[in-house]
């Protein structure tokens, strides 16, 4: 691996890392037997190796399963990886192509810093082509990064989508003098080319540039982010970036963050070249003043020649008008033909699903009291056994739900569209007279709330289930607001709507009251407030403003009760009953995190538990800007070296009004990555729980 050039190196882990989200190896010497001199010739041959194949990092994303060998996955991605070396786009740089269908479609996105030239960026490409699949052999997901590109391919959609997970940091070993004003001028320099890189165009997002300290050290920055993005994803992106440079790199001369989506680096000397030009400038004409030829045939030239192109011109613009009038008849034509084929896939899906209400009465044993799994306020849910043997879960709503048919099939062919391991799976519908039944996978564990809450059960769920419980939902929820082709707010997340099958994995059920929103669009308002009290976030309970923010408020609610063990409306402190996020915040302000933590749990993964209710109290702060995104909620949770903000305090329901932070008393729990200390504050107020009501909308 090339780290610099005329200077001491780097601080990293090792020349080559490959990271999976659910687990972490790292290759050193040391796994292959090698003494201190072997290890040295081994990372000075790296340094011997060629830029373009540089390689300083691999994340395998197993999240998303495996494909198998020569299956379809299989041959479209080798089919993509191919194009690599001769598709024209890498000429600028960047390079983004899918292939194959449905399921076994992949995506992949190919970025290569911006001063490397066209047959450069190709064979680092082509490089990183060949060993990203035997680093990473079957994950659907991968990404690998070299000193010169980066690629990254996946089975979701990439294009267009900031990704700040999954990166990694390095910093040069030695401290720069003056560090105080070097950081500074530091800063400063990365604002300004944060800026330049953003408003680049969808070819390149990249600026570099360059400043001195009154003590005359130079500062070289480079900044860059992937082109698909728009320019106010690529500043959140660099922002986030550059935010990084404290915790990785403070006070040295030299260091760089590198993410999916962008990436920045800074040195004290100039390790760049010259920016390749995208558009070269048109050269000046050739004027020819070796003859002495009079102006005079140049005058003749030009009337001759000029009215001839001039109605050229105009012939040639009258046909492109008549052929673009043509064209548009043409396209209009084909989008209704393309609508009136969506409303017929569109009826076919609702028929293909619809089952005969005899099938689900023999099914269910004419709903017996027997098979009757629960009572909702939608309606009771009950076991039912086909007769191919499936085992499934029905719903039967209640007859005054005020439903009409159209819209209770629209909403069966939206949640039939979600397709992710953390959703209950939809199967089908019912709908006769005045029974609408809904049909769902037989998920056998209950809910959480059937094991959380009870003092009984509660210890089947140790810790690292109620962990990975937490990150399924959090997946769960990352893939309803930005992952699926929809964007969905589920508005009704709480223990009892999440379900476990039978490895305690989490699955979120009932989309009763989940909003579909543009995919361009942050918040809606509703002036009918429904969802469940305690969970819903305080924009949305006052002032029916509900947004993917509003989720976040629940999920963190869904945190704090999953690490306690505790229901959110009520806990026995003495004589008093306190709120769980009352008790969480005061408990937290007085450095006694630990009260928080459910007393059935060992404190093994003491860290971890209180890495989680500071999560859960960055996710119930009052102002929902605050709040993080389910990304990056992943990201903390999948991250245990990524410092957390210090939230601001949340609101209480039965108090709105704003309060201001309070001294605190700094309460340290030593990260086992960070050694940081970091104090949390608390979350809003709640009343009755479990009061919940149906909102029919059109579609």
């Amino acid at each position: 691996m090339k780290l610099t050039e005329g200077n001491s190196g780097y601080k990293v882990t090792a020349p080559i890392m490959i990271i999976r989200k659910a687990s972490v190896k790292v290759v050193r010497c040391s796994d292959y037997g090698m003494g201190a001199v072997s290890c040295m010739l081994l990372f000075f041959l790296c340094c011997l190796i060629s830029e373009a194949s540089a390689q300083l990092f691999t994340v395998c994303d197993d999240n998303d399963g495996n494909y198998t060998a020569n299956s379809t996955y299989n041959n479209n991605l080798n089919t993509l990886l191919s194009t690599l070396s001769s598709n024209t786009e890498i000429n600028y740089g960047f390079y983004n192509f899918s292939h194959g269908q449905n399921a076994d479609r992949v995506n992949a996105i190919g970025l290569c810093r911006g001063d490397v030239e066209p047959n450069k960026c190709r064979s680092c490409l082509k490089d990183a082509g060949g060993n990203i699949t035997q680093l990473c052999p079957n994950q659907k997901q991968a990404i690998i990064y070299y000193d010169n590109c980066l690629l990254r391919y996946s089975n979701r959609s990439i294009f267009g989508v900031m990704e700040t997970s999954s990166g990694f940091y390095m910093s040069n070993v030695n401290n720069a003098t003056g560090a105080v004003e070097f950081n500074q001028v530091l800063q400063n320099l990365m604002r300004d080319l944060k800026g330049k890189a953003a408003s680049g165009d969808s070819r390149r997002k990249y600026a570099t540039g360059n400043d001195t300290t009154t003590n005359f050290q130079a500062v070289y920055g480079l900044v860059q982010c992937t082109p698909d993005l728009t320019q106010t994803q690529c500043n959140d992106c660099l922002d986030q970036a550059i935010s990084q440079i404290p915790t990785c790199c403070n006070d040295k001369i030299g260091g760089r963050v590198v993410e999916p989506s962008c990436n920045i680096r800074y040195e004290d000397y100039r390790f760049y070249e010259q920016t390749t030009i995208i558009d070269p400038e048109t050269p000046p004409p050739t004027v020819n003043t070796s003859t002495g030829e009079s102006s005079n045939t140049t005058t003749i030239v030009i009337a001759v020649v000029v009215p001839t192109v001039v109605v050229f011109l105009i012939c040639c613009l009258f046909m492109c008008l008549r052929r673009r009038k043509a064209r548009k008849n043409l396209e209009v034509k084909k989008e209704e033909r393309e609508e009136e084929h969506e409303e017929e896939d569109e009826i076919k899906i609702a028929e293909s699903l619809q089952f005969n209400f005899d099938t689900i009465r023999v099914a269910t044993q004419d709903f017996s009291d027997s098979n009757k799994l629960g009572q909702g306020g939608f309606g009771a849910v009950y076991l039912g056994e086909l007769s191919n043997g499936q085992i499934i879960a029905v719903k039967r709503l209640s007859r005054d739900s005020g439903q009409g048919d159209t819209e209770f099939k629209n909403e069966v062919v939206l949640v039939v569209k979600l397709q992710h391991r953390n959703l209950v799976r939809l199967l089908g519908f019912c709908l006769e007279g005045r029974e609408r039944l809904l049909v769902y996978e037989f998920v056998p564990n209950k809910s959480l709330d059937y094991f959380i809450f009870d003092p009984a059960k509660k210890a089947q769920l140790d810790w690292e289930k109620r962990y990975r419980i937490i990150r399924g939902i959090a997946r769960g929820l990352l893939y309803l607001h930005e992952d699926s082709q929809l964007r969905i707010i589920h508005r009704d997340l709480k223990a009892s709507n999440i379900l476990l099958d039978e490895e305690m994995n989490p699955k979120i059920a009932d989309f009763g009251m989940a909003r579909l929103v543009l995919l361009d669009q942050t918040q809606a308002n509703t002036s009918r407030i429904v969802g469940t009290y305690g969970y819903m976030a305080p924009e949305y309970a006052m002032h029916g403003q509900f947004s993917v923010k509003s989720d976040v408020f629940s999920f963190g609610v869904l945190i704090l009760e999953i690490v306690s063990g505790q229901k959110n409306s009520g806990i026995n402190n003495g004589e008093n009953m306190e709120d769980l996020l009352s008790f969480a915040w005061r408990s937290w302000k007085e450095g006694k995190a630990i009260n928080i933590v459910d007393p059935s749990l060992n404190s093994n993964s003491r860290n971890e538990m209180l890495r989680c209710i500071h999560i859960g109290l960055l996710c119930v702060q009052e102002n929902l800007v605050d709040r993080p995104t389910m990304a990056n909620i992943i990201l903390m949770l999948n991250s245990h070296s990524l410092s957390l903000p210090i939230p601001a305090e949340p609101a209480f329901f039965m108090n709105s009004r704003t309060r201001s932070l309070p001294e605190m008393q700094s309460w340290e729990y030593n990260s086992r990555e960070t050694g940081s200390s970091e104090a949390i504050l608390k979350s809003a107020q709640e009343s009755e729980n479990e009061a919940s009501i149906t909102e029919p909308y059109p579609r």
